[in-house]
């Protein structure tokens, strides 16, 4: 029997940078083909809805994946993290109960989308906290001079060290003399004569861009405009044409990091920062760590989904609003550098990433120097080109060798250590005569992932805690405006928790709850938790808590952390003692207290005076490079000069690793101060 085909009209709510659904945006959101098959709508807090067709038996997780619809799942779906919460609201649709879900959370209509299968028209309510990864895109206030100083001292610190910033751009004023019938000389040559007088170029090359806008630019200017150029060796480039009272030029630095992405537009010429944004990484809903994204990858179609969910759903929208608030057309950005892990590096350029995660661990590439904006499909200048801080091993990627930059370590007689904590951790120990690196999976709890309330450094998180020994009572420190409700736990705030847990003898080494009070609970699996804000307190539906489970999961990151930095130490026979710094980057919150880092075992028991929390090292890193050639070079050479350890054959890591799975460490004697600090 012949059926119709029906396409419903497309109304879709305006999407922010990240994915954020616009607040004047209301409508009802249909698309796809309808043929007699079930619809699921997914209804958002805000009143939003989106609607699409599907077959009987989908998978609710994955429809949600196909409609571009925000859910949370660190675990890829595989059921262990239990954050794809949606509620049934109406229809058919086939789900368990399992171990995330209460009874009464259950009997409400919370549901796991990733154990859930569509069996007829369905209608589920995403709640903000399931989306909460692709939070609202945060555009900084470049009037704070705490944002600006932080780029304008790792510059400082890189020039002191005889690191010139100069780049190969420039701009050249031309006045050329209009033809005439005495004079026809064609546009392209007048140009190149004016550029080689004004210049002193040998070889002059017009890009396919300026030959397009050439006739058209002259005469609007009447033959009077600023030339964008860039010098590569003998040959120089003519990238744009401008009017003669324009002269600005621009770049953008890029930290993409496995959950999220960071970046600045800055002005070539003096570095003076112009926008600065950050945003979840839209790859993250196929899972919150690499391993899962280079599974996904391999999937029908997954590469091109992995690479639209970054570039599409990421970057472009980022870099949509940095160029509204820097009040900047996106042609304007002529150079662009990032700075990723190795993985995210292989997703980005839509490269199979699957050798990675499997013996030998051969990346497809290190270095690469001839990817262009237009290539990519970034909303740029397309003759943009897109420089990548070096790879220097399979999980030591560009974010680590823009970030040794600006650590400083490799400019120092003294021994140092950098350790960036984000989803890999990855650390470095040297000085000025060699470096050594290695990484760690630590997973995503430093950035909220594997913890139940966990979330990035975004309003609402908590980012900081104390609590009071006697009463369990806590304080909380929130981010975002005063009178901001908490949401969940980011990064900081985890260490925070967790450290005064164990001071204040709520838990025991090994994570359990063992006292009791208002503030401490079991779920009818005998599983403890600590209720940090309850629903009244709180800004979603439900208490902020953490649970054994993720006080579990954060002791295993943590771990990781502490067992790397002892089997990098013990390869090369020294011990924490010859430590003289710690440099410590990574965006999981305002800052770090490094003293309850020390206390739950995460970083070696040494002087607090010694720790140095640094923040996102490998945007500032890539800042550096985008304004410097010598910056540019100096990174490639401390990837070269870098000897890469690959923990996973070191057969004592992983005895390490049990003995740090602990707070602070089976092993108390490594933490004397903790020992006579904790209750």
């Amino acid at each position: 029997m012949f059926v119709p085909l029906c396409f419903y009209q497309r109304e879709i709510p305006e999407h922010g940078a990240a994915g954020e659904r616009a607040a004047e945006s209301r409508k009802t959101t249909t698309y796809g083909e309808y043929n007699l098959m079930p619809n699921v709508t997914f209804q958002y807090e805000d009143g939003a809805a989106v609607t699409v067709a599907v077959t009987a038996g989908e998978n609710l997780l994955e429809v949600a994946r196909k409609a571009n619809v925000a859910i949370d799942a660190p675990c890829s779906g595989n059921g262990s993290c239990g954050k794809c919460k949606v509620k049934y609201i109406s229809g058919d649709l086939e789900s368990e109960r399992t171990r995330h879900i209460s009874e009464e959370e259950f009997a409400q209509g919370w549901r796991l989308a990733c154990v859930s299968k569509v069996a007829g028209d369905v209608t589920v309510v995403v709640p903000d906290i399931a989306s909460a990864y692709k939070s609202r895109m945060k555009v900084a206030d470049l009037s704070s001079k705490e944002e600006i100083a932080i780029f304008e001292n790792a510059k400082k610190d890189v020039e002191e060290a005889g690191i010139a910033f100069a780049n190969a751009f420039s701009v050249a004023e031309l006045a050329m003399e209009e033809p005439t019938l005495d004079d026809t000389m064609p546009d392209n040559e007048r140009l190149i004569w004016a550029i080689e007088a004004a210049t002193g170029a040998q070889k002059v090359k017009l890009t396919y861009q300026v030959l397009k806008k050439l006739p058209d630019v002259l005469r609007d200017n009447r033959f009077h405009v600023n030339a964008v150029l860039k010098t590569c060796g003998e040959e120089t480039y003519v990238y744009d044409l401008l009017p003669s009272d324009d002269r600005r030029i621009c770049g953008v630095a890029i930290d993409i990091g496995t959950t999220t992405v960071s970046a600045v537009i800055l002005d070539m010429t003096d570095g003076t920062l112009l926008a600065k944004a950050s945003a979840g990484n839209g790859q993250i809903r196929y899972g919150a760590d690499v391993i899962n994204r280079i599974i996904e990858s391999r999937k029908d179609g997954g590469q091109e989904k992995l690479q639209k969910a970054i570039i599409e759903e990421t970057l472009n929208p980022m870099l949509h609003r940095m160029c509204h608030a820097a009040k900047l057309h996106g042609s304007r950005i002529y150079h662009m550098c990032v700075a990723s892990n190795t993985t995210m590096n292989h997703l980005l350029m839509g490269v199979n990433s699957d050798p990675l995660r499997m013996e030998p661990y051969i990346p497809a590439f290190f270095e690469t120097d001839n990817v262009s904006a237009y290539d990519l499909g970034l909303h740029i200048h397309p003759d943009a080109h897109v420089v990548v801080a070096p790879n220097i091993g399979s999980y030591v990627g560009g974010d680590i060798t823009a970030g040794t930059l600006v650590s400083m370590i490799w400019n120092k007689p003294e021994f140092n250590l950098f350790i960036d904590l984000g989803t890999n951790g990855e650390i470095v120990f040297g000085n000025s005569d060699f470096m050594m690196s290695c990484a760690c999976s630590a997973g995503p709890a430093f950035e909220g992932g594997d913890i139940s309330c966990g979330m990035r450094a975004t309003d609402g998180a908590i980012e900081a805690c104390s609590i009071d020994a006697e009463t369990m009572e806590p304080k909380l420190s929130i981010v975002g405006e005063d009178g901001q409700k908490p949401v969940g736990l980011c990064g900081s705030g985890i260490i925070d928790v967790i450290a005064e847990l164990f001071r204040c003898g709520i838990i025991s080494p090994k994570g359990k709850f063992i006292r009791e009070g208002k503030r401490v609970r079991r779920d009818p699996y005998g599983i403890g938790s600590y209720v940090l804000a309850f629903q009244e307190e709180a800004a979603g539906h439900k208490d902020v808590e953490i649970n054994e489970v993720d006080i579990d999961n954060f002791i295993r990151a943590k771990g990781a952390i502490f067992s790397a930095v002892c089997t990098m130490l013990r390869s090369l026979d020294f011990d924490v003692s010859m430590i003289e710094n710690v440099y410590v980057a990574g965006g999981i919150g305002s800052g770090i207290n490094m003293r309850n880092a020390v206390v739950i075992g995460m970083f070696p028991d040494i002087e607090i005076e010694k720790f140095h929390y640094i923040g996102n090292s490998s945007l500032t890193g890539a800042y550096n490079m985008t304004l410097s050639v010598q910056a540019e070079e100096k990174v490639h050479e401390l990837a070269h000069n870098m000897t890469y350890m690959e923990l996973s054959t070191d057969p004592s890591y992983m005895d390490e690793f049990v003995a740090a799975c602990f707070l602070p460490h089976t092993n108390t004697d490594l933490f004397p101060s903790v020992k006579q600090e904790v209750v």
